[in-house]
């Protein structure tokens, strides 16, 4: 008997790496929003529930958060409408591209506010619960939100340095207001993501903090099988049974995690096994909410996984290697691990070209991003240059418009350093972000090509 089975079994292994894939995006999440509450988040700056906080330059290597963009302005904000709607203003941004994504406790896009969905004129939304019986105001429109606590994240384009100080206008006119308070009243009280009891052990904390969440935000009905997976394992106690728990339940919580974490990892990675000319499209990566989409959002079949098991591991990937990424329709994503001749991306070993003609057809804009190819975290490099895009002060382009991109460790020639997007000294994996993409990138039409080595 191997002593996988001597401490519950094969079976419950498996049972809790399967509840370990399905909660994972939830437990990042929460853990996530509770920092940036908190101030302890990876982000460098933070803000109360119902209130926003905006990052007021572009995100460097000091973040050490998953995938950041290095285009746009960061505006966020950690909801939690449980005691009482909010009322959100949006200013007349005079056509620049903004978006506000609405993303729900368990990682589904449930709503979009911005250029694509609503327009760039000023306007107010009243933010509920589900279910709230009130009324909007009038001049408002109601955006319902399908767990207590939800994260409003907010992009606003910047065009190089010279721009911060007109995009910093816009941001501070981005305002959360409870609407309790704008009728005169006291503010509502916010509870906050639920804590886990502090004397489970850390090798059991993760399962501590899926419990605690649970009972506050428990998944839609179509997913009841996963609440009965979950209970068999202690998750839905209403007391911690991980405090003091059956030695044989907690080997198998502690090998079942290690073995969901494996998944996911190969989850993510695996979506190469698609790849065109080495670039992993997420233009469907982000479809995995079936059960809620509202405003802004495409409610479409083309736009929905509709195999359940399929999506919870979607889901689980995309917050592995993209927490909060928007829908393909608002903004698709590609990765590139490979270059043309099938070998990883590595910067100490080679230099690359990416010869872009056309470059991609967006009503936005397009970058590409650098990030290491372990934690996906932005790269610090001698010339501070983390993306390189249309928007890039200096890009030259050729008579036809195409664009070629020297992506290497070392400076190339002076004539081409305004083309150059820095690498590590090792592996990489760029992403491609094309904003408001136009039809040819949706239907498949628009290919990227592969990245190739410099000869």
């Amino acid at each position: 008997m191997s002593r996988t089975e001597s401490v519950g079994g094969v079976e419950q292994v498996q049972l809790a790496a399967q509840v370990y894939v399905y909660g994972y995006p939830f437990v990042y999440n929460l853990h996530e929003i509770d920092g940036f509450v908190n101030n302890i988040a990876s982000l460098p700056f933070s803000a109360a529930y119902n209130q926003f906080g905006y990052a007021r330059e572009l995100l460097g290597p000091e973040t050490e958060f998953v995938s950041p963009n290095n285009d746009t302005l960061y505006v966020l904000g950690a909801c939690d409408v449980r005691e009482g709607p909010l009322v959100l203003h949006v200013p007349d941004t005079g056509g620049r591209y903004y978006v506000l994504q609405f993303v729900d406790a368990w990682t589904n896009n449930f709503a979009y506010i911005g250029r694509r969905a609503t327009g760039t004129s000023e306007g107010e939304f009243v933010l509920a619960a589900d279910g709230w019986p009130g009324e909007a105001p009038a001049g408002t429109r109601l955006v319902s939100a399908p767990t207590g606590i939800f994260m409003i994240v907010g992009r606003v384009q910047v065009d190089g340095q010279a721009d911060l100080p007109a995009v910093h206008a816009l941001q501070d006119g981005f305002t959360i207001t409870p609407l309790s308070v704008r009728d005169g009243g006291p503010a509502p009280a916010t509870p906050g993501v639920p804590g886990p009891d502090p004397r489970v052990r850390e090798e059991l904390q993760w399962w501590e903090r899926l419990r605690a969440a649970l009972i506050s935000f428990p998944p839609p009905s179509a997913d009841a099988w996963f609440v009965e997976h979950a209970a068999r394992l202690g998750a839905t106690a209403v007391e911690s049974q991980y405090v003091n728990p059956d030695p044989a339940l907690a080997e198998a919580l502690v090998a079942g995690a290690a073995a969901g974490q494996q998944k996911i990892e190969e989850l993510m990675q695996g979506a190469g096994q698609d790849a065109i000319n080495g670039w992993n499209s997420a233009m469907h990566g982000f479809d995995y909410n079936l059960d809620h989409l509202g405003l802004g959002t495409l409610d479409s079949p083309d736009w929905k996984i509709h195999d359940r098991a399929e999506a919870y591991a979607t889901r689980a990937a995309a917050a592995r290697g993209g927490l909060w990424g928007n829908h393909g329709y608002e903004a698709t994503y590609a990765m590139a691990w490979t270059d043309a001749d099938g070998d990883p991306l590595d910067g100490g070993q080679n230099r690359y070209e990416l010869r872009l003609s056309p470059p991609p057809p967006v009503e936005a804009f397009w970058s590409l991003t650098m990030y290491d190819a372990s934690d996906f975290y932005l790269v610090a490099n001698a010339i501070d240059r983390y993306s390189i895009g249309d928007r890039t002060a200096g890009l030259v382009t050729d008579d036809g418009g195409s664009v070629t991109i020297y992506i290497r460790r070392d400076a190339p020639d002076p004539g081409k350093q305004s083309n150059w997007l820095p690498t590590p000294d090792g592996r990489f994996r760029p992403l491609m972000r094309m904003y408001q993409p136009r039809a040819e990138i949706l239907n498949g039409e628009y290919i990227l090509p592969a990245i190739t080595k410099a000869r």
